[in-house]
C-alpha cells in the first residue's frame, strides 16, 4: 500500500512542484492550503490530488484536519511543511502582526503540524519529517528578521526532533532552497533580478522541481540514514 504524504501549501510553487513528484513516486498525496479555492480546485482537478484547507497557524485546526485526512486517506507517514508567508520590512518598520504572522505560520506552523503526528510515527517506527526552509535562514536578509528568524528555527526544530526520532525510525530534515523560479520571483523588477541571478554562481535561479526532487529523495527509504541535515540548494550562492 502507498505511503501517505501530506504536504502543506502544496497546491502552488515549490509545493505544487513536491506534490507532483511525490505522486510520480508512487505516494498517496494530499496537499493543504490557506485561502484559494479556485486555485486549489484547479490543482485537485489537473493532478488528482485531494486538497485540504486549514490554517496552520492554528494548532486546533492542524489537528482536527490531520485527524480528517487520516480518517479519509490513511495515517500520514510522510510530512512535507513547507506553507510559508512573507511580510517583510526594515525591523524599525516591523509591526508587532508582521513578526507574528510569520512566527506564527513559517515557524509555530511547523510545530503545530508535526506534534499532532508524531505519536503515530513513534508507534509504527516510520515517518519522514522534511521541513523547506531557505537560504535566508541561513545567511539572513535586510527587510526579513521574522521570515529570516521563523526559517532558522526550523533548521534548529529539525536538529532537536532529529534526535529524538532517531531510535523510532523517524528522520528529520530540512531543505533550504536558495531564489527559485516561481510566479513570486516574476513579479520582481529585472534590473533586481538582474543582481539576484549575478550573484548565484551557477547562474540561473533554481526551479521548483529541482527542490522536489531533493524531498522525494529524504523521503524515501534510501535516505534512512539521513536525519538532522540541511540540504542547501541554492547554486552555490551560500555555502555552509
Amino acid at each position: 500500500m502507498a505511503r501517505v504524504a501530506l504536504v502543506t501549501g502544496g497546491t502552488r510553487g515549490i509545493g505544487g512542484a513536491i506534490s507532483h513528484a511525490l505522486k510520480a513516486a508512487g505516494y498517496t498525496v494530499v496537499a493543504t492550503y490557506a485561502g484559494n479555492d479556485e486555485k486549489a480546485k484547479a490543482f485537485t482537478d489537473e493532478t488528482g490530488i485531494k486538497t485540504y484547507k486549514w490554517d496552520v497557524g492554528s494548532y486546533d485546526a492542524c489537528a482536527a484536519g490531520l485527524q480528517k485526512v487520516a480518517d479519509e486517506v490513511g495515517p500520514i507517514e510522510v510530512l512535507v511543511n513547507n506553507a510559508g508567508i512573507t511580510r517583510d520590512a526594515p525591523f524599525h518598520k516591523m509591526t508587532p502582526d508582521q513578526w507574528n504572522e510569520v512566527i506564527g505560520t513559517n515557524l509555530t506552523g511547523v510545530f503545530n503540524m508535526t506534534h499532532p503526528v508524531w505519536p503515530g510515527m513513534r508507534e509504527r517506527k516510520f515517518g519522514r519529517i522534511i521541513t523547506i526552509s531557505s537560504i535566508n535562514g541561513q545567511k539572513g536578509q535586510f527587510a526579513q528578521a521574522n521570515y529570516a528568524a521563523a526559517k532558522a528555527g526550523d533548521i534548529g526544530f529539525t536538529k532537536a526532533l532529529a534526535q529524538e526520532g532517531a531510535r523510532a525510525g523517524i528522520t528529520v530534515n530540512v531543505v533550504a532552497p536558495g531564489y527559485i523560479n516561481t510566479d513570486m520571483m516574476s513579479t520582481i523588477p529585472e534590473k533586481v533580478m538582474d543582481s539576484i541571478v549575478g550573484a548565484i554562481p551557477v547562474g540561473r535561479l533554481g526551479e521548483a522541481e529541482e527542490i522536489a526532487r531533493a524531498v522525494v529523495f529524504l523521503a524515501s527509504d534510501d535516505a534512512g540514514f539521513i536525519t538532522g541535515s540541511t540540504i542547501t540548494a541554492n547554486g552555490g550562492q551560500y555555502m555552509t
